[in-house]
């Protein structure tokens, strides 16, 4: 008995390790075929979202955005915040009628 739950954990772990190694040669091919895909993550490493912060209500689509990855319009004396360009456009067009 103590044997059969042995090697099922020998093999468990086996598993897991051979995983883990295939995971590491097909990123590593990954890169090889694809290099400029490493640099632009590196480069985009500056737009990363938030993990905390305020949430604001898109006005437009009804999305929820944080307060510091948002574009903001003032429109009336009022900030609003929006989650893209096309939902700020659309926004101040549909004031402006």
């Amino acid at each position: 008995m103590f044997r059969a739950i042995f090697y099922l954990l020998l093999t468990v772990l086996l598993i897991t390790f051979l995983r883990a190694v295939m995971r590491l040669i097909f990123q590593g091919f990954a890169d090889l075929m694809n290099p400029q895909a490493g640099q632009q993550s590196q480069q985009a490493g500056g737009h990363r979202v938030p993990l905390t912060g305020e949430l604001k209500k898109d006005p437009t689509c009804g999305t929820y955005i944080s307060a510091a990855t948002s574009i903001k319009e003032t429109v009336g004396g009022e900030t609003l915040h929006f989650c893209s360009k096309q939902c700020r456009d659309k926004y101040v067009a549909s004031v402006a009628r």
